[in-house]
């Protein structure tokens, strides 16, 4: 069913992503994310009252989070605006666009600040009471570390799902270090001629904000904590499980940071865009959850869905980008779809720039569209897998308005 939602070009942005422990380590997501969108809003000329919706993703909980997205609305100056706090694992910033997109849809709204945050950093301990428990003691985890190390219903951890699936379709260690060293040329042509592309989203230098957002307390040039492979230092790491497949290089690493997509009708669209003859069309969603234990699989059949959606072909999309936690993902879908595994994810991925949970795709969205309006426009796909083995798929087109 075709959509009536768009996003005005140039009406998004990310900050950069920092390694976990790093940079964004003591920053309240929430807090975060508000103080950025205030700031990136005012660059674009966007009034806070031009929002009549809004959606918050995030994946992890911060102090005071419950109060979710009317906090980070009314934090921006825009408190008569409410909406959703909605979480789907590292498939969050799809979920959030479709959400806003059925909104716009749907006649009830007109233009929606769609804003995904997380910080995987200093994750929360919870303590869960239970005064039926033995000695009335209850359970307890922390949230980010104990969730990366098990899936409640597969009982594997994450990594064992790439395994799974590395195993069934056969792809070597050496194969997915192929994928790797590419990743890096890649991400490489983002930071050319002064990390010209990132700039197209990415305010640079970015300062980063101590604790009570008044004064500066770092600047960073781009992505902080980004360690470019070499063939050689691939070759002499040893897979993480015994009689395994997938490195410590083959696979990303946590991170914090945070993305902000303006979605409107077409005549907002028009209004909001610094560069109102670009039109970005949302044309297709998909979700899918393959079988348990395959997590990196379940992208092949969510991008079906999306195209499907969109009543388009494979054959007919012009750029791909993708979640790759890991490399096995790419391999993977490329093989089963056809498309050239060494032309995907121009410019950067989660593989190499880390991955925050919920706003991991969003920034590859944003590149997504950065990416086809350089090649003078086209059809895009964006891929990404989520825990509990699920993937969300969402495809939109770049054209002159």
């Amino acid at each position: 069913m075709p959509h009536n939602a768009e996003i005005p070009y140039g009406a998004y942005w990310s900050t950069p992503f920092a390694r976990w422990q790093g940079s964004f380590a003591s920053l309240n997501s929430v807090e975060f994310a508000a103080h950025v969108a205030k700031a990136e809003l005012a660059r674009r000329d966007i009034a806070p009252d031009a929002f009549d919706y809004g959606v918050l993703g995030m994946t992890v909980p911060q102090r005071q989070s419950f109060y979710g997205l009317p906090w980070l609305m009314g934090m921006i100056g825009a408190e008569h605006v409410g909406g959703p706090t909605i979480g789907q694992a590292c498939a969050t910033s799809a979920r959030c666009l479709l959400a806003a997109t059925q909104e716009i849809d749907a006649g009830m709204a007109g233009a929606a600040l769609v804003v995904t945050a997380d910080r995987t950093s200093n994750g929360p301990h919870i303590y869960y009471p239970n005064p039926l428990g033995p000695g009335g003691t209850g359970e307890h985890e922390d949230w980010v570390l104990d969730n990366f190390s098990g899936d409640p219903f597969a009982k594997v951890e994450m990594i064992e799902t790439a395994e799974n699936v590395a195993e069934k379709w056969q792809v070597t260690t050496g194969a997915q270090h192929d994928i790797v060293l590419r990743r890096d040329e890649q991400y490489a042509d983002a930071l050319a001629d002064d990390a010209a592309f990132l700039k197209k989203f990415m305010t640079l230098p970015f300062s980063v904000p101590d604790g009570r957002y008044r004064k500066t307390a770092a600047t960073l040039d781009g992505d902080e904590g980004v360690r470019p492979s070499t063939a050689e230092g691939l070759a002499k790491l040893k897979p993480v499980k015994p009689d395994g497949t997938v490195t410590y290089g083959g696979q990303t690493h946590p991170a914090d940071g945070n993305c902000g997509i303006v979605v409107t009708s077409p005549d907002h669209a028009r209004e909001l865009s610094p560069e109102p003859k670009v039109r970005v069309r949302l044309l297709g969603f998909g979700l899918a959850r393959t079988d348990k234990a395959f997590m990196p699989a379940a992208t092949i059949p969510a991008a079906k869905r999306a195209l499907e959606a969109a009543e388009l072909e494979i054959g007919q999309i012009d750029a791909i980008k993708s979640h790759n936690p890991f490399a096995v993902n790419d391999i993977v879908f490329a093989r089963e779809t056809g498309v050239d595994v060494m032309a995907m994810n121009n410019y950067g991925c989660s593989l190499v720039w880390g991955h925050p949970q919920g706003p991991t795709g969003m920034r590859s969205i944003i590149e997504l569209i950065e990416e086809l309006a350089m090649r003078g426009g086209g059809y895009g796909l964006f891929e990404g897998c989520a825990a509990g083995d699920t993937a969300m798929s969402v495809v939109l087109s770049v054209e002159d308005a």
